[in-house]
């Protein structure tokens, strides 16, 4: 009661907040920036910072099902503390260098249906509530990436959702404490063998993973678990690579082995030069950080989620904070 009466008390007579983007699209690895333009109320206001934190929608799988909010994945603050006087205009110019594990947003100019990337600035005024503010972002494809995105559309390849998942990939480096699924419906000449292909990328300063993982329990091979490919490449040898051969190639060899003990179960060669290559596993899911089945995500979820980038998670719903999403999602994307 006391919190909600001077949340009253404060009303329209508080300082105000409000970022602006001066970059449109931003990319994993590249820098955002903008101002943050502040108005002060009617009293002179004790400004304690002015953070700005990158937001991503999630979804965490526990043992009670599947929760969903905003999660806090990077952290700067813009301003230390002043006085911000009576009526008074402040501008406070930034840039953020977004994460390489950034998860991406638009592709070719399309929105992807589901995803929700922003920027929350935080003003802290002594003694008072903190006021806020949260503008989307939109983060488009480094140019290795965009080239994996456009061979699975020339495969015929067709996009069907995305989303980001609170866990860690086993035998991946990660810097973020989620990774980005980008889900396709398989092309006619594979859909008999594989469900729905799953894409996630996981880069860095020197290259980019590329994990596929096809679902082979709706195939008419069926089996008891998910094929995983995996890709270690650097950024520009990624822009030279046949992709659209490499995929099919891969996919193609499901087929071949098919009920023949498919997998060699070597794990991940993260540190491989010189080009390529492809891991294959039959059975295990590659999700959750150990060597077990999809359950381990929960625990991962379950011991992680709480502190989750400083503990910033919110069960807030995603498309209301985000109202300009557009849901359409174009022709392609």
């Amino acid at each position: 009661m006391v919190f909600k009466r001077m949340l009253g008390a404060l009303g329209v007579g508080a300082p105000s907040v409000d970022t602006v983007l001066a970059t449109p699209l931003a990319r994993p690895g590249g820098t955002l920036s903008g101002e943050v333009r502040l108005a002060g109320g009617d009293f002179d206001a004790d400004i304690e910072h002015v953070t700005l934190g990158l937001v991503a929608g999630v979804e965490i799988e526990g043992g009670e099902g599947e929760a969903s909010g905003l999660a806090e994945f990077h952290r700067v603050q813009v301003s230390g503390p002043f006085r911000l006087a009576e009526k008074e205009r402040r501008t406070i110019p930034f840039q953020i260098t977004l994460p390489w594990e950034t998860p991406l947003n638009e592709v070719d100019g399309q929105p992807l249906t589901g995803m929700a990337v922003g920027v929350r600035t935080e003003l802290a005024i002594a003694k008072a509530v903190d006021k806020g503010d949260l503008d989307p972002v939109s983060v488009e494809p480094l140019p290795s990436q965009l080239r994996v995105l456009r061979a699975l559309l020339e495969l015929g390849f067709q996009f069907r959702s995305a989303d980001v998942e609170v866990g860690q990939l086993y035998g991946v480096r990660q810097e973020l404490p989620f990774y980005q699924e980008i889900e396709f419906y398989p092309p006619p000449r594979h859909a008999g063998q594989v469900g729905e292909v799953e894409l996630t990328f996981v880069a860095d300063p020197h290259g980019l993973e590329v994990i596929l993982e096809a679902d082979k329990r709706s195939g008419r091979f069926g089996g008891s678990g998910d094929a995983v490919g995996r890709f270690r490449v650097g950024h520009d040898e990624a822009l030279g690579m046949d992709w659209a051969s490499e995929i099919d190639r891969w996919l193609g060899g499901l087929a071949q082995h098919a009920g023949h003990g498919y997998g060699h179960g070597g794990g991940h060669h993260g540190e491989h030069h010189g080009g390529h290559y492809g891991d294959h596993h039959h059975g295990d899911h590659h999700h959750g950080g150990h060597h077990g089945g999809g359950a381990g995500l929960g625990a991962v979820a379950a011991a992680g989620a709480a502190g989750l980038v400083g503990g910033y998670l919110v069960s807030e719903a995603v498309e209301e904070v985000f109202e300009s999403d557009d849901e359409g999602g174009g022709d392609e994307w």
